[in-house]
């Protein structure tokens, strides 16, 4: 399989596996995978798939918490969606210094604060892309899968409905995913702002 039906392929495997999750430590990539340029989906359960803290008032805690995030880290995140049981957060680093295990870390620590009496599954679920799905039609058909999530599962009839989804990039608050133009100014603000120091080549691994 090649092209978008590759990429859609890996896209279902990452939201199908963390179906499998359960209360048991997840294998992770050398550290170096999670640092500099590196792009990764995330996805994070609450425990036991409880539903009935999705509201407007988490949404914009779990915003806020986001932009402090990007900020400490330096990261974007081009695609988030918030589901009744679980959270796809798509992030990519800027800088060399940027380090996303540290930042979920801290993300996953102020975010069960505001979650409380819900508890996030004691590890998420990671897909760190390779150098094809970040190719950049490949990487907004990855993007789009990830927004489609609400309506895969018959919540709403089209993304725009969804109102627990969009994007993070500091000091633009009103950009969103399912707008015409979108990526052509992501791409524009990214390639700004990202250092080409980041962009370091990574070492070979298996399952690429």
């Amino acid at each position: 399989m090649s092209g978008n039906g590759a990429t859609e392929s890996k896209v279902t495997e990452t939201c199908g596996v963390m179906d499998q999750v359960k209360d048991h430590h997840l294998p992770r990539l050398e550290p170096v995978f999670y640092q500099g340029a590196a792009v990764i989906h995330w996805s994070l359960n609450i425990k036991e798939r409880q539903t009935g803290w999705l509201i407007e008032g988490f949404h914009c805690a779990f915003r806020e918490l986001m932009l402090h995030t990007s900020a400490r880290e330096r990261l974007f995140c081009p695609t988030y969606c918030l589901m009744p049981d679980h959270m796809h957060i798509v992030w990519m680093g800027l800088e060399a210094e940027s380090d996303q295990l540290r930042g979920m870390a801290f993300f996953r620590t102020y975010l069960s604060k505001r979650l409380a009496p819900f508890t996030l599954q004691h590890q998420g679920y990671d897909h760190v892309l390779g150098d094809e799905e970040r190719r950049r039609n490949s990487f907004a058909t990855h993007c789009a899968y990830v927004l489609n999530n609400p309506v895969r599962a018959q919540l709403v009839q089209d993304t725009k409905d969804w109102k627990f989804a969009g994007a993070i990039v500091p000091g633009y608050p009103n950009l969103n995913p399912g707008a015409d133009g979108f990526w052509e100014t992501f791409w524009k603000l990214y390639a700004n702002q990202c250092d080409a120091n980041a962009k370091r080549a990574l070492p070979r691994r298996s399952d690429l």
